[in-house]
């Protein structure tokens, strides 16, 4: 039976384990913090504290803006931040710090084995502990797992909590190592010009992970290890060469993660122009019923056609038309994507018929709600988009018309 509020598929109610997985995540960035409040002064806590946490507003901004076309549930989004920025940061940090132990004591130099250690044994614990959470997420949340983009979007939450958390301790280090000009430096190096770069490591299981979640079987299994390796191999690379290589190694460093992160982004967009690709393929069949049309399609075709179809809705119904134009949006999205998983077997038949069965409900309750001025409803009813709703599609396209995906 259909739910009695169509829009209760796009929620999620917080699960037990959830919940339980947000407080442990909680007492674990406790404990951390309070080492490092117990290692240095309690003002230089509170201040470096705050600088670690002023550019994370920005810094999410940046990565939820890729989550546009088809965004992850809020729940998620925020455990996969808390795991890094508490499980996660603190067994890393414990385990970095007995490791560190261990290697100073055989080499006895301790800048040379806090090098080692960071170059060799810091990324294995450390995309180790953030990349169990993408793993969970494979487990417990697969049907979550659309593509690469989710895969780069939950690593990088992951990372940037963890980086937060551990920006921590290096501001204190630098403070009560060399004053107030070393902080500063330490924080235009971590917090301003490589931020990004937890997130990016991490990334390389994101998008395995979220390929296997896509492919059943073993090769899913090797995607995800050569991804961990990648990881691992990308995060040593970087700390080895800030760490031995001096003002030229920190360049190739710096120029290595601009390239990684221009490859993400390019991963980002085919992702996009895929997903266009399966609205265009499965959605022209439910025009028989009313739920869409070719304009329709057409508006869904970008996100900058979106948005104008979401400006439309608001400049005609305020509020409600915004959030019904946003839920037909998405409803429609997740609805190729669902016929998608049932393609690769990834749904069986009873999940994938509820779940259409939902998506189709939310998409006439939310088209229902569409704020089309009175005088254009006649034509809105034949498939002509009234105007300002999908400016630049062809007027009086006939039913069953696909248009093909953009390049």
């Amino acid at each position: 039976m259909a739910s009695l509020d169509p829009r209760a598929v796009l929620r999620e109610r917080p699960s037990i384990g959830l919940i339980i997985g947000l407080v442990v995540a909680g007492i674990c960035a406790l404990v951390s913090f309070s080492f490092d409040i117990l290692n240095g002064d309690p003002v230089q806590f509170f201040i470096a504290l705050a600088l670690a946490i002023a550019p994370v507003p920005l810094l999410l901004a940046g990565v939820l803006a890729l989550d546009r076309m088809e965004p992850e549930p809020r729940s998620n989004l925020i455990f996969a931040f808390a795991w890094g920025a508490g499980i996660a940061v603190l067994i890393a940090g414990i385990l970095n710090s007995l490791n560190l132990i261990y290697v100073e004591d055989r080499l006895g130099d301790a800048v040379t084995a806090r090098n080692y250690v960071a170059t060799f044994a810091a990324p294995l614990v450390e995309e180790t502990m953030k990349g169990l959470v993408l793993l969970g997420l494979l487990r417990f949340r697969r049907q979550e797992l659309d593509g690469p983009t989710d895969g780069i979007i939950y690593a990088s939450m992951v990372g940037l909590g963890f980086a937060m958390s551990e920006n921590v301790s290096y501001y204190l280090a630098a403070l009560a190592d060399n004053g107030p000009e070393g902080l500063a430096a330490t924080v235009v190096l971590r917090g301003v010009l490589s931020p990004f770069a937890h997130p990016l490591f991490t990334s390389m299981i994101g998008i395995a992970v979220a390929y296997a979640a896509l492919h059943k079987g073993p090769r899913g299994v090797w995607v995800i290890v050569l991804g961990w390796l990648g990881a691992m191999a990308l995060h040593g690379l970087w700390n080895g060469l800030a760490s031995f290589g001096g003002f030229q190694g920190l360049a190739v460093a710096y120029l290595l993660l601009m390239a990684l992160l221009f490859v993400e982004l390019w991963v980002i967009v085919r992702d996009r122009k895929r997903i266009v690709g399966l609205i265009h393929t499965y959605l022209p069949p439910y025009e028989a019923n009313g739920l869409i049309n070719a304009s329709d399609i057409f508006m869904l075709s970008s996100l900058e056609k979106r948005r104008q179809a979401r400006q439309w809705a608001k400049a005609h119904g305020g509020k409600a038309g915004v959030q019904a134009m946003s839920d037909y949006q998405l409803a429609a999205t997740e609805l190729g994507l669902l016929h998608e998983r049932a393609v690769r077997g990834g749904v069986n038949e009873a999940a994938f018929r509820a779940k259409q069965r939902s998506f189709a409900d939310l998409m006439a309750h939310a088209r229902a709600g569409f704020p089309i001025p009175e005088r254009h409803q006649a034509s809105a009813a034949r498939g002509v988009p009234p105007p300002g709703y999908a400016p630049g599609a062809p007027p009086n396209v006939p039913p069953g018309t696909q248009y093909p995906p953009p390049i």
